[in-house]
């Protein structure tokens, strides 16, 4: 005889709590030594008790152990059993509980005795193999499966495709699709056994807008402030031409808030939004009303500081800067108590080393509009620093990273010295910006503090390689720069990558050419703590360049292209010249003072040149240079805030005034008038960066610029060193100590002399310019693999021939907009579209609509 139970899950919980065995019994004849039962009916009100004989595991194929199942159930052979009985059931539900299989069958083979013959045959549940879209695009699929996530693999259940479809109509609705139908469809893999395909099919109208914002019962606050203070809820109108009106439910709930912060802001500390709907329009179009109380204005009556022993009460109220009187405004006056950077309450304490600082302010209303605070303070003891921590320099020396921190073991914890500290590290150039994050670790009960400082490392070396069109040739040019040399591992194979680098030295090297008509070499090294003990900056360069003249046949070959009938290889220019300088910091008037000096030797040797005064001969230049600047801007790439100002003297001695030349004599031969160059060189450079919105990332720029080259003696004017302005302030090649200067929408070099007769002035570079420049800077992407930030400028300046024909308000103008791109690898690429104003006299086509391209050096 033979028994069997069949278990098959139809509705799995209320099946499982409610029947375990459907049991269906046939009889058949054993041998005569075994026991024969006549009858074996199972009855729910009488179960039996078994002994497991033998179980089996069937359906499995190769993904799961037998073994492991049969630990699930807690079943085993020689185990006595109530069939049916709670041990069966709590083994099924132990089974199903485990998410693995979709359905469960437990059969009662047979029955000898009291032992009991079971098998479990199980269905595995299906896996996911991948989710396919239909209806969406690229970009979004991209961001759907950043939210899905999906693993192929995972067990495909109804629970998780109801996931899906939430989180599918949750994306729909942030874009504005609030008429949507989302299916998701499940499909066998026809390549992989028991796998499936999931499609998310999203079907679309066009996005709700909305056409208007209606608000009621706003008496003491404009409906235009309170619309402006809702930043992504926008009414379809012409003021918001370049803003999107369309409806996001989660943007609207954030914008109720905002505009009752905006309430609170003018004095209505009770305001509330008694109700708000949404009326539909049309399809399309949607109306927002919302019902305001506004309650009563209040005003700050008397504030009161209690717990205060480092500062008086007086002085506490002067940096919290509000009077008695005054319309009460919450965002203030936390801002000034604890979060404004410049000068609010807590910041006084913390720059103090009062790190466990906190201010727990009181409101009571007195009367029907006033509001005192009481301001409970609670100063803690200083916070002496423990230690300073420094992660994730994986290629730079600690030390290089250490000696550039304000903060430092043993000293009084300030907040003030660890934002100088990041600013620093960012101005290293070898750190990201965005992922310098300090973390000061405080400990109580000790009265330390310790500072982690996590850093990431990011490339600073560049490769050059532009080309360009100067002086009616093209220009190629190379250039390598090594921002995180290390001089002293130059034989320490191992520390090759593929520079020896860490110790934060910059070594760079470029060269440029036209063939053999023209070609430049540089070389420049510089050491930024000479010693290691002071921030005492070594810098040693040297460069030459040779370059031939016009052929007196230039103009006729320059338009046949008969580039050998261009140049004459008689008339020939070099320079050669070699610097060392000096810089250190200074400590007053502050530490972001840098006082650099100089000495240089130029020798220009000069065989039938026709362009400047002196066509034969060798001029030397022996000059003394100094440099004051102050920095203090945040992020040299992406600069939201500080200053960069500098003025720099070069100075040569005064040989007129005692080598006994009569220069004023036309009979001097110009090989003796300018055998030694002299001059003095003054230049002026400010520039100022200020954040525009809260995020920092509306940046203005503004900047001026000034130069001027003077001589001491009129007739022994220096034919070098001079300036030329106009264009994009990049030159196709470089001789001598030109300064060039850009002025965007116009011609390269076409402002040079502009402000004066260029003819009477007998001059090709200009003595004195100015220069005036506003920038609006935002943003795209502030990653690590690219800065990239779009521009809108306007500039004016101009250049003279001479200080007596200066004149401020005699400026070209321009404007325009562009894009800079920062590389690691390359530096900074720009491409920008400027447009000139005005006509250049004497210069036809020099202004007006003009682009200009930049590699690897900034405007």
């Amino acid at each position: 005889m033979s028994y069997y139970i069949h278990f098959k899950r139809i509705a799995e919980k209320a099946l499982i709590s409610v029947a375990l065995f459907l049991f269906i019994c046939r009889f058949t004849a054993f041998s005569q030594t075994t026991e024969i039962q006549n009858s074996a009916d199972v009855f729910y009100s009488y179960p039996k008790t078994y002994t497991i004989k033998k179980i089996e595991v069937k359906g499995l194929g190769d993904h799961y152990d037998p073994e492991t199942i049969l630990q699930l159930t807690r079943l085993k052979e020689g185990m006595e059993v109530k069939i049916p009985g709670e041990q069966m059931t709590r083994a099924i539900k132990r089974l199903y509980s485990n998410g693995l299989f979709s359905d469960i069958e437990l059969f009662l083979d047979s029955v000898v005795g009291s032992d009991a013959y079971i098998s479990l045959a199980m269905k595995e549940r299906q896996k996911l193999s991948k989710i396919e879209y239909v209806g969406f695009k690229k970009s979004e699929i991209n961001k759907l499966n950043e939210r899905l996530n999906p693993t192929p693999g995972v067990q495909v259940t109804d629970n998780m495709m109801s996931n899906i479809k939430r989180i599918v109509e949750k994306y729909l609705k942030e874009k504005g699709f609030y008429n949507t139908s989302v299916r998701v469809v499940k499909r066998d893999d026809p390549e992989k056994d028991n796998f499936v395909i999931l499609d998310v099919i999203g079907e679309r109208k066009e996005k709700i807008k909305i056409d208007k914002i209606i608000i009621n019962g706003n008496e003491g606050v404009k409906a235009s402030v309170l619309k402006r203070s809702m930043k992504k809820t926008k009414e379809k109108s012409l003021r918001n031409f370049f803003s999107s009106s369309k409806y996001i439910e989660n943007n609207y709930d954030d914008d109720k808030i905002n505009l009752l912060d905006k309430y609170n802001e003018k004095g209505y500390r009770d305001a509330m939004i008694i109700s708000d709907s949404v009326e539909q329009i049309s399809d399309k179009r949607i109306r927002l009303h919302i019902n305001i109380d506004e309650g009563s204005k209040y005003y700050f009556n008397n504030i009161t500081w209690l717990g205060n022993t480092i500062y008086d009460s007086e002085f506490l109220n002067r940096i919290l800067n509000i009077k008695k009187g005054e319309v009460y405004n919450k965002k203030y006056f936390n801002e000034r108590l604890q979060d404004d950077e410049n000068s609010a309450v807590n910041k006084l304490y913390v720059n103090n080393g009062y790190l466990f600082f906190r201010a727990m302010p009181t409101e009571t209303i007195v009367g029907n509009d006033s509001i005192n605070m009481e301001i409970r303070i609670f100063e803690g003891p200083q916070a002496t620093i423990n230690r300073v921590l420094i992660q994730g320099n994986d290629r730079t020396y600690e030390h290089v990273a250490r000696r550039e921190l304000r903060v430092y073991p043993g000293e009084l914890f300030s907040r003030e010295d660890i934002v100088r500290s990041v600013r620093e590290l960012a101005n290293l150039g070898h750190f990201e910006p965005e992922e310098i994050v300090p973390e000061p670790k405080p400990d109580y009960e000790t009265g330390t503090v310790d500072i982690n400082f996590k850093l990431k490392e990011k490339s600073n070396d560049r490769i050059e390689v532009s080309g360009g069109w100067g002086a009616g040739m093209i220009i190629g040019s190379v250039g390598l720069t090594f921002t995180n040399f290390s001089i002293r591992n130059i034989f320490n194979l191992e520390s090759y990558r593929p520079l020896p680098q860490g110790d934060g030295q910059s070594l760079s090297f470029k060269a440029q050419t036209n063939g053999k008509y023209y070609s430049s070499f540089s070389m420049s090294f510089r050491e930024p703590w000479l010693g290691g003990k002071k921030p005492n900056s070594l810098s040693v360069s040297t460069y030459y360049s040779r370059q031939t003249g016009y052929s007196s046949s230039y103009y006729n070959s320059y338009y046949t292209g008969n580039a050998e009938d261009i140049y004459d290889a008689s008339q020939l220019m070099t320079t050669f010249g070699v610097s060392v300088g000096l810089g250190r910091r200074l400590k007053w008037p502050d530490d972001y003072f840098v006082m650099y000096n100089e000495i240089s030797y130029n020798i220009y040797h000069l065989k039938n040149w026709p362009y400047y005064i002196i066509s034969n001969g060798t001029s030397n230049t022996f000059a003394f240079k100094t440099t004051l600047q102050r920095t203090s801007i945040d992020n040299p790439i992406y600069t939201r805030k500080g200053s960069d100002i500098s003025l720099s003297i070069t100075l040569t001695p005064p040989y007129s005034l005692f080598d006994n030349n009569e220069y004023d004599s036309k009979g001097l031969d110009d090989s003796e008038r300018y055998k030694w160059i002299e001059y003095h060189k003054w230049v002026f450079n400010g520039k100022m960066f200020m954040p525009l919105d809260r995020d920092e990332k509306l940046v203005l720029y503004t900047g001026v610029q000034y130069g001027y080259l003077g001589s001491y003696n009129s007739h022994k004017r220096s034919p070098f060193e001079g300036f030329e302005l106009g264009g994009d302030g990049m030159s196709g090649y470089s001789l001598y100590g030109r300064d060039y200067i850009g002025l965007r929408g116009y011609e390269n070099g076409s402002l040079t002399n502009a402000g004066s007769n260029f003819m009477a002035s007998n001059a090709v570079d200009a003595a004195l310019y100015s220069k005036w420049v506003m920038e609006m800077r935002y943003p795209i992407s502030l990653a690590q693999s690219a800065t990239i930030y779009g521009l809108a400028f306007f500039e004016a300046g101009n250049s003279w021939a001479k200080l007596a024909d200066f004149d401020p308000f005699n400026l070209y103008r321009s404007a325009g907009m562009g894009v800079r791109i920062f590389l690691p690898m390359f530096g900074l690429l720009g491409f920008d579209w400027g447009y000139g104003f005005d006509d250049v006299t004497g210069r036809q086509n020099a202004s007006g609509s003009r682009f200009h391209f930049i590699l690897g050096q900034e405007f």
